[in-house]
C-alpha cells in the first residue's frame, strides 16, 4: 500500500513514544511505501487537493533521541487520491489553519482519496463538546461564554475543571474550587473577557487513579486502556503535563462507554479515536491525533500499531 502521512515534522517526533511513529514503523515492516508532508503543504491545483510529499524510507531510531530515523527523497506534489490511504495526524490546536486543512480533506475525498479520519468528523466531533453526544456517561458539564455562568456552576458544584475547547496535552486546564484566590484573573485568561467558550466540568476525585484513555480503532475497542497518573500536586494527567502512563485492564464502565460509542464513531467516519475516561465518565473524544499506543504495546505485548494498520487497509478497500 502507499500511504501517505500529514503530520508535525518527523525530526521532532520523540520515537520511544510517539504514537505516528508507532504507526510508520508498522506499515514500513510490511513493506508498504510511506511519504509525508505537512498540513500546510496542502493545496489545490487544476482542481484536485494535491500536496507536496515527501517519499521516505524508515531507517528506525537507534535511541530515544536520535531523530535521524528516515531518510526522505525530494518532495513531489501528488493528488490526494492517488495515495492508497491518507492517514490525518496533525497535532492540535485546532485552529483557522487546521479547519482549512480539514476542508480540503473532505474536498480530497470527495475526489476519491480514502482520509482517516475523515475531514468531515475532525470538524465535526469537537474532542471536548463530542461528549454532550453521550450524556449519560458524562460528570455535569456546562460550556459557556460567560463567566458569570461559570462562577454559578463552581458554585453548585464546589469543585470543577475549566478548560479550553481547542487544547491539547492538558493545556490551558486548572481546578478551581470556592476558595481559590485567582477565580477572576483564571476566567479573564481563558474566556478572554468573556468572548471565548470554554467548558466546565464537575471535578471527578478518581483521577488520582488515572485519565484513562481508551482506543477504538475501526470499531473494535483495544483490550487495554492507558491511564494517565498526575504527578504529586497535579490535577492533570496527560503525559505531556508529566502524568505517567499505566496501561491496564478496561474496566466493565470503560467497555461500555467505548462499544457504546464505536457504531458511532464508524458512522462518522472515525477510524482511530481515544476515550478519555475519568472513574465512571467520559470526558473527551480525542479524534485528531490520538495517542497510548506505544505505551500499551511496550506494557502488556498488545500491538496496537498493527491492528491499526489491520483496520487501514480493511477501510482503505471498502
Amino acid at each position: 500500500m502507499n500511504i501517505l502521512f500529514i503530520a508535525d515534522p518527523m525530526a521532532t517526533f520523540k520515537t520511544y513514544k510517539d504514537t505516528t511513529y508507532a504507526m510508520m514503523r508498522e506499515m514500513a515492516a510490511r513493506g508498504w511505501q510511506l511519504s509525508h508532508t505537512l498540513s500546510s503543504e496542502l493545496s489545490v491545483a487544476g482542481g484536485e487537493v494535491v500536496a507536496a510529499a515527501a517519499a521516505f524510507e524508515f531507517i528506525g531510531a537507534q535511541s530515544d533521541d536520535d531523530h535521524h530515523w528516515f531518510a526522505e527523497s525530494a518532495k513531489a506534489q501528488k493528488a490526494l487520491h492517488h495515495y492508497d490511504a491518507v492517514i490525518m495526524r496533525t497535532d492540535p490546536p485546532f485552529d483557522m489553519q487546521y479547519l482549512y486543512a480539514t476542508q480540503l480533506l473532505t474536498l480530497a475525498a470527495e475526489q476519491g482519496a480514502k482520509v482517516f479520519n475523515s475531514g468531515q468528523a475532525m470538524r465535526d466531533f469537537n474532542e471536548k463538546l463530542a461528549i454532550l453526544n453521550f450524556s449519560r456517561f458524562t460528570a455535569p458539564t456546562l460550556v459557556s461564554t460567560r463567566s458569570a455562568d461559570v462562577r454559578a456552576f463552581l458554585a453548585e458544584h464546589g469543585d470543577i475543571i475549566v478548560k479550553p475547547l481547542d487544547g491539547m496535552g492538558g493545556m490551558g486546564i486548572f481546578r478551581l474550587t470556592e476558595a481559590d484566590p485567582n477565580i477572576g484573573s483564571i476566567l479573564e485568561t481563558l474566556m478572554q473577557l468573556d468572548t471565548r467558550t470554554i467548558m466546565a466540568q464537575r471535578y471527578i476525585p478518581e483521577i488520582v487513579h488515572g485519565d484513562k484513555r481508551v482506543l477504538v480503532i475501526g470499531g473494535e475497542v483495544v483490550p487495554f486502556a492507558l491511564a494517565r497518573i498526575p504527578q504529586n500536586g497535579e490535577t492533570r494527567g496527560n503525559l505531556a503535563a508529566g502524568g505517567r502512563g499505566v496501561a491496564q485492564e478496561l474496566s466493565a464502565r470503560d467497555r461500555e462507554i467505548a462499544e457504546t460509542l464505536a457504531p458511532e464513531l464508524v458512522r462518522r467516519g472515525i477510524l482511530l479515536a481515544g476515550l478519555d475516561i475519568i472513574g465512571e465518565h467520559l470526558t473527551e473524544v480525542n479524534v485528531t491525533s490520538p495517542t497510548g499506543f506505544q505505551e500499551i504495546m511496550k506494557q502488556k505485548g498488545f500491538d496496537v500499531a498493527a491492528h491499526f494498520a489491520d483496520a487501514v487497509a480493511a477501510w482503505a478497500e471498502a
